[in-house]
């Protein structure tokens, strides 16, 4: 075996013997949602290996299909497990492919939100004085627009710049936009509370007196001692920015139903709920509520075994 083998072995068995992984083992909720959360990033990284039908081949979507029940109910097939929407797709298929664009939507807004607001805390904590003031006065101005009215104004500006072929094309890259200039908010202010309390430790001074400038300052000595709230912060606006999606696409701003998200679902199978065909918006529903529910159990399992304490 050669030493780096033995060095990752070491590394593997250290992460295995901490106190986080020991605490993750003794926490039921946590193993479950992280097995759940699992399965939603094989399914939405391999969908076309996991879903049973293709839902973009059309080849293979009969309209006669349409509206067919759940296997278990009257009027079912085996063919379709959780039965059929109004195009005549495989439920179950389009669940995975909508949970994947919910989750890449998800993820991307959160990536966004974390490059801009944890830069601009930082800088903002540590800087202090009239760039602190100006950084938190246009995050308290960025909190007056709700994700809805970023979304319909840069829905109507790429309308009209890129023309309604192009600007369906790059739907996915604009609801991250949308949702991430909404988000960084509250990274911004999260870090520059923690950076605020931090410059104040005695080895800032010491990285200053041996010559460090701010920018190495703030990212080698300050940034890996706030990124804790941050993690945490992440997992909870995460579960927050699918539901923004969902709400989007909900109402209209999102992914249209050739590109189906979770939202998208919902929103194609509350046309036809009354009407006796339930299962097109109460499965995407559920599986919505699933995926936010294991994120949202998994950041309070994370904000507790990171909180000193209750240790």
């Amino acid at each position: 075996m050669s030493g780096m083998q033995r060095d990752l072995g070491r590394r593997i068995r250290g992460a295995w013997d901490s106190d986080l992984a020991h605490d993750f083992r003794r926490s039921p909720a946590a193993i479950c949602a992280s097995l759940v959360l699992l399965a939603f990033l094989v399914a939405g990284l391999l969908p076309s290996l996991v879903a049973p039908v293709p839902v973009f081949d059309l080849t293979r979507i009969n309209l006669r299909d349409a509206f067919i029940p759940p296997a278990w109910a009257e009027g079912g097939s085996a063919r379709f497990l959780l039965g059929t929407d109004g195009q005549g797709r495989d439920l179950l298929s389009a669940i995975i492919y909508g949970a994947r664009v919910s989750m890449v939507v998800g993820l991307g807004s959160v990536v966004l939100a974390l490059a801009i607001g944890v830069p601009l805390g930082l800088i903002a904590g540590y800087r202090g004085g009239r760039l602190d003031a100006l950084i938190m006065r246009v995050a308290d101005v960025q909190l007056t627009f709700p994700a809805i009215l970023v979304a319909v104004i840069l829905d109507g500006v790429a309308r009209a710049a890129l023309g309604q072929a192009t600007h369906e094309r790059y739907l996915v890259p604009l609801l991250i936009l949308a949702i991430g200039l909404t988000g960084w908010v509250q990274y911004a202010r999260t870090v520059r509370g923690c950076t605020l309390v931090e410059r104040q430790r005695d080895y800032v001074a010491a990285a200053i007196l041996v010559g460090r400038g701010p920018g190495a300052v703030m990212l080698r000595h300050i940034l890996p001692n706030v990124l804790t709230p941050v993690l945490v912060l992440a997992t909870i606006h995460l579960a927050v920015a699918i539901i923004l999606e969902a709400t989007l696409s909900f109402v209209g701003l999102g992914i249209p139903p050739t590109q189906p998200s979770l939202g998208t679902l919902v929103r194609m199978g509350n046309d036809y709920l009354l009407s006796g065909e339930w299962w097109i918006a109460i499965f995407p529903g559920l599986t919505l509520l699933l995926l936010v529910l294991a994120v949202n159990i998994l950041g309070d399992w994370l904000r507790d075994a990171l909180n000193p304490m209750l240790q």
